[in-house]
């Protein structure tokens, strides 16, 4: 029987990493770990830089024609990323 300040392990963690101003770090984190599975392995063997800063996605990309099919998909790549993370991670794609 759970007491009512009883906390599960995720909730104890989730809290935790609030506390100590983590959580953002640890989704980013998240999000370019799972690069790949967001855009697919030819992509992400192509992408040479990716790191968020301020809610902005900076990837650095060698093939021009994957960088232009990136722009053109840009609104539904931050839409992705946002519904992994489940809260806005990135609002802006910059290309390096």
């Amino acid at each position: 029987m759970r007491k009512t300040n009883d906390k599960t392990l995720k909730e104890a963690i989730e809290q935790m990493m609030q506390v100590y101003k983590i959580k953002r770090k640890y989704e980013e984190t998240g999000i370019t770990q799972a690069w790949p599975e967001l855009v697919g392995k030819a992509v992400a063997n192509r992408t040479k830089e990716l790191f968020i800063r301020d809610k902005k996605l900076f990837l650095r990309i060698e093939s021009s024609v994957i960088k232009n099919e990136l722009l053109m998909m840009r609104e539904q790549i931050i839409q992705k990323i946002n519904e992994r993370a489940k809260s806005v991670i990135v609002e802006e794609i910059i290309f390096l």
